[in-house]
């Protein structure tokens, strides 16, 4: 304990209240506490006050005859920071959860749906680009510009998901009916629909379902369809069947149903084609073709006539005379030309080999290919 004193003095300054530095005289009778000397400085007790020594708090309960209190010490007057007693300050105990959520990956705003639908029905499903004549649809219901579809067949730059496309028979060409007063904002698909069903006024923006006509290439809406029942265009009055019908931007039901119908039509075509190449085409009087190698070659992509081969056929040149009917010409069995070959024609006196070898390399070469020599021998080269 500090030796008893009748009066000593103390310094005392406050910073935060702007007070200067003063000296107190002391009586340890009369302010036994800290408490005692702040209520003679001030007229009640301020909770919010509280004194330090060499930058320690002290409590209001501290004697002054501590002896950490001595003669001439200073003590400094604060204010006491508000907070962490329930007045709306840091507690110290709130969840961690609020500062990681400040520094977590932000998600991706949701898109709003609407906006994805319009989206879906006024811009080209390729390019992104706004609807504009001349569209086509494929077998699935896809909407496209068909400017922007071709460039990318010739340029070989569609996507897988359009890989159905091979080329213009893959699409349809569509008529859609515009709106009246929207001839201006064709440019941006900001402005709205721009398409609507001519029948029924319905517009061309998804709420509804829209139709397309294989067999004319209308665009209406099934509200149409449905209570004007009729098995022809109600535009134009060109004729089509169910299956004619192709639903446009249609649900994954919708488009599951087009696919099979389209694989469907794509088999059908394979195998009539498989058919007439195995065949041959037919004579006009119901007798057979001349044959695979004649069949193979006919048509008018190579300029050769069936006719022109079985009546040629009929009349080939054996030694200098003239067979017809071709029952005793070489190269003609059962009514089916061979290839033609140059040694079936060469003269009494001449080699077969010779004589094809003038038209032909006959000879074959005995120059095999190794593995670690694949260049022509020496006078081939």
């Amino acid at each position: 304990m500090h030796p008893k004193l009748h009066n000593f003095q103390i310094f005392l300054q406050s910073p935060d209240l702007q007070i200067p530095t003063q000296t107190i005289t002391l009586a340890p009778t009369q302010t036994p506490t800290l408490r005692h000397l702040k209520l003679s400085i001030f007229s009640h007790t301020l909770p919010s006050l509280y004194f330090t020594l060499n930058g320690k708090p002290l409590n209001d309960s501290t004697p002054l005859l501590d002896s950490q209190i001595t003669p001439l010490s200073t003590l400094v007057l604060r204010i006491r920071a508000c907070g962490g007693g329930g007045d709306g300050g840091a507690t110290g105990a709130e969840s961690r959860d609020c500062y990681l959520k400040m520094y977590a990956e932000k998600k991706p705003d949701k898109v709003d749906p609407n906006e994805q639908r319009l989206s879906k029905w006024l811009n080209c499903s390729l390019s992104n680009e706004p609807l504009k004549e001349p569209c086509v649809v494929d077998f699935l219901g896809n909407v496209f510009n068909k400017e922007a579809l071709v460039e990318a067949l010739l340029g070989k730059k569609v996507p897988k998901a359009f890989g159905h496309i091979k080329g213009l028979k893959d699409m349809i060409t569509v008529h859609f009916s515009p709106i009246p007063g929207t001839e201006s904002n064709r440019r941006s698909s900001a402005a709205g629909p721009l398409f609507q069903c001519p029948i029924s006024g319905v517009e061309f923006n998804g709420k509804c379902k829209f139709l397309a006509l294989k067999t004319c290439g209308h665009v209406l809406s099934a509200k149409a369809l449905k209570e004007v029942k009729s098995s022809t265009c109600l535009v134009c009055h060109v004729g089509f069947s169910e299956a004619d019908k192709i639903v446009i931007n249609g649900n994954e039901e919708e488009v599951a149903v087009l696919r099979d119908r389209m694989e469907a039509e794509k088999a059908k075509v394979r195998v009539k084609k498989m058919k007439k190449t195995k065949n041959g085409d037919a004579a006009p009087n119901g007798e057979e073709g001349v044959g695979f190698e004649a069949s193979r070659l006919s048509g008018t992509k190579h300029g050769i006539d069936v006719k022109a081969v079985e009546k040629a056929s009929a009349n080939l040149e054996v030694h200098g005379k003239v067979v017809n009917g071709g029952d005793n010409v070489k190269g003609v069995s059962n009514g089916v030309a061979k290839r033609f070959k140059a040694v079936d024609i060469a003269p009494p006196n001449a080699t077969k080999e010779v004589y094809a070898s003038i038209f032909t390399s006959s000879r074959k070469s005995e120059f095999k290919e190794t593995y670690s020599c694949r260049s022509l021998p020496l006078g081939r080269n």
